[in-house]
């Protein structure tokens, strides 16, 4: 058996290819598939099948795309409402690719439609089987219920199929079962994933928290509550998986704008280089979401699917890497870029400051306001004092908290998600906005203060 797993960070995303006697099969592709053809040339086999354990909401999959360049067929739990040719499955259907056996087994509760692959290698019958578990049960967690309400079902009644799907399909296997999710630390798709990428059934049965003995009535209460918030961008992409994506090279590429250009531009500029460089100097009214982080994840969930887009770069590589990326998410719609040494214009600035420069300002009594835009949970579990805390992707509607007349300071976890939010402040005419470096995470290192909510203590008792 030829097995190995592709992991992309940014979105958190995992895609697997087995292969046996020159044939092989995908399981939950990205949206750019030639690394799986070239996997497939290279051990001289032949794409079979194209598996999608569900419908994703966090990123658009290429499965259409592949089987086009290669002829393989598309499978996807019977319960998939899909508009191409499909080859559906439900429990108990098998397909074989060369000596692997594929069982599949129905698994609903994050999606309806959810199928678990179960995978033997029948050359070698003492090896452990790999399971792929999609977004049912992830390593450290279980896939978040809340995510298919418009389609007339409750965070509560999914998270109850998950439950049983847990309980009837996947924990009655053996110990040594592997474990491959689609998703690990980073995604939305849970809330508390673990950074290990695959594990063995056992070892969740013994420190995954929600596979610990308790009620369906528990497990529901448990799996539904303290969810993150759904980005905007979940639903188009989950509905253009099921309708299928156009292909990468068919895209329309962005055309090279002058300075004028980009000052008349109808759309939202993105710079995308780091905060360091884009606060030493940058476009007016441009926002700054870096390559160096969860880049797609946030422009999807800050800017709505289909809204015109302008890429600030440093260079036409980072613009390259900016569309393809872009496109992961569904946005399709990149209409031009500048290269940032181009540009002729005024550039304004937003200083980055240090911690201990923030937290003198507080010494000297003059309470500077800082707003700390990290999630609720992050933000309880350890904050500096006198933060406001305004997770970013409410930041662009939820003012009131701030005063835009005073000099604010922007906080995260790394100084990544800060720029951000500090780039929304310019554009909403805050005066005077800086970003603090090292975020959070400096603001420990550094021995200051912090402290943690109600909430949070609450919750480790």
């Amino acid at each position: 058996m030829q097995f190995k797993q592709f992991y992309l960070g940014c979105l958190s995303h995992a895609s697997y290819y087995l292969g046996s006697e020159g044939e092989a099969a995908i399981i939950d592709p990205q949206r750019d598939v030639q690394q799986y053809i070239d996997e497939a040339e290279a051990n001289g086999q032949k794409i079979k099948y194209v598996i999608e354990t569900h419908s994703h909401a966090d990123f658009v999959s290429g499965h259409v795309e592949l089987s086009e360049k290669t002829g393989a067929e598309i499978v996807f739990g019977e319960r998939a409402n899909t508009r191409f040719a499909t080859h559906k499955v439900t429990d108990g259907d098998t397909l074989t690719v060369g000596e692997i056996k594929l069982t599949f087994l129905e698994t609903p509760g994050h999606t309806p439609e959810g199928i678990t692959i179960l995978a033997e290698n029948t050359a070698e019958p003492g090896e452990p089987k790999k399971l792929f578990t999609g977004d049912t049960l992830f390593i450290g967690d279980v896939g978040r219920p809340d995510l298919v309400g418009s389609k007339g079902y409750t965070a509560a009644q999914m998270a109850a199929m998950l439950y049983d799907s847990l309980h009837g399909k996947i924990l009655p296997l053996p110990d040594e079962t592997e474990v491959y999710p689609a998703h690990g630390a980073g995604s939305l798709c849970g809330k508390s994933l673990s950074n290990e990428t695959w594990s063995t059934l056992g070892n969740q049965r013994r420190f995954n928290y929600a596979l610990q003995p308790m009620s369906k009535d528990e497990f529901v209460k448990i799996v539904a509550a303290d969810q993150p918030e759904v980005p905007a961008y979940f639903p188009t992409s989950a509905a253009k998986n099921l309708e299928g994506s156009a292909a990468l090279e068919e895209l329309v590429k962005p055309k090279q704008l002058s300075t004028d250009e980009v000052f008349e531009f109808d759309g939202v500029i993105i710079d995308v280089r780091p905060y360091s460089e884009y606060g030493a100097g940058h476009i007016p009214n441009s926002i700054n979401i870096g390559l160096g982080g969860q880049f797609a994840s946030w422009a999807g969930s800050m800017i709505p699917i289909g809204t015109r887009i302008a890429v600030v770069a440093a260079a036409q590589a980072q613009v390259d890497e900016a569309f393809m990326r872009l496109a992961r998410v569904g946005h399709e719609s990149v209409a031009g870029f500048i290269l940032i040494g181009d540009y002729t214009g005024e550039r304004k600035k937003i200083e980055q400051v240090s911690v201990n420069d923030v937290h003198a300002l507080g010494q000297a009594g003059k309470n500077p306001q800082i707003v700390d835009v990290r999630r609720p949970a992050e933000y309880a579990n350890g904050h500096a004092p006198g933060v406001v805390n305004i997770p970013l992707d409410k930041l662009p509607k939820d003012f009131e908290k701030i005063d835009p007349s005073v000099p604010t300071y922007v906080l995260c976890q790394g100084g990544y998600r800060s720029s951000l939010g500090a780039s929304i402040l310019e554009n909403a005419g805050f005066k005077k906005i800086y970003n603090i470096a090292g975020g959070t995470s400096a603001w420990i290192e550094a021995g200051l203060e912090t402290e943690v909510s109600a909430s949070a203590c609450a919750s480790t008792n």
